[in-house]
């Protein structure tokens, strides 16, 4: 054991002395004392330019408001504001969505037979049907789907615009999509210009290729209010017309 300690010592001591003399022969010493002594000298600091004060001079304002006082841009509360409603505005007022009108089965029936009674008198030369109102006519999107069947035999079979005449004479240039057979653009002013609501009736009545003459039968008309009279108006209107044509 004693002997290969020796050994080792031995052979250690003739590592070292053999590593010396190899940094000996390559002058390392001499060569890492030169670099030391060579240090990178820093570049002397550029010297700092103190700062130009810059005098304050008044703001310039324009002459429109150069007599009026300064404003002042304190901090001020805003007021809180109501959110503007984007809506159809012909000088009527904005339809609530949450305060719709629903139509009883009652309402609705009674409707839809007054606007047949009234198709029945009107000129069997021109085609007519009978469209009740639901809550996505007259609120929402505001898309009126017509008869497939009388869309195909009646009307063109491509997209088009539609005039929709009331009985007071007004016209309403509406759009109409043939391959959905229904109104889109435009039938939202007829509608709300009419105030039309869920359960009314509507008599479309043909008398062009692309032109409807349209009678509103209201759910919630009665004869206090004048609804008798505007069908007994309407029945002479009618009349006037055929001794016309």
């Amino acid at each position: 054991m004693a002997e290969s300690e020796l050994s080792y010592e031995e052979m250690r001591k003739r590592r070292l002395e053999e590593n010396k003399k190899r940094m000996e022969e390559l002058n390392l010493k001499g060569l890492s004392q030169a670099l030391k002594s060579k240090s990178v000298k820093s570049s002397p600091a550029k010297p700092r330019t103190p700062r130009k004060q810059v005098e304050l001079t008044a703001v310039r304002r324009s002459s429109r408001v150069a007599d009026k006082p300064k404003p002042d841009y304190k901090d001020v509360p805003l007021e809180p504001f109501e959110r503007l409603r984007r809506g159809y505005n012909r000088g009527h007022s904005h339809r609530d969505l949450f305060n719709r009108v629903y139509a009883s089965a009652e309402e609705r029936a009674y409707a839809i037979e007054r606007a047949e009674h009234l198709e029945s008198t009107l000129d069997s030369e021109y085609p007519s049907f009978v469209k009740p109102m639901l809550q996505s006519h007259v609120t929402g999107g505001f898309w009126l789907g017509l008869p497939n069947q009388f869309c195909k035999k009646n009307l063109p079979h491509h997209d088009v615009m539609v005039t929709l005449v009331d009985e007071e004479g007004e016209e309403f240039v509406t759009k109409y999509l043939a391959d959905k057979t229904g109104l889109s653009g435009g039938w939202r002013g007829f509608s709300i210009d009419h105030n039309l609501v869920d359960g009314d009736a509507l008599v479309f009545q043909l008398v062009a290729p692309t032109e409807f003459k349209v009678y509103i039968i209201r759910a919630y008309d009665s004869d206090d209010n004048g609804g008798g009279e505007d069908e007994k108006g309407g029945e002479d209107e009618r009349e006037e017309e055929k001794k016309r044509r």
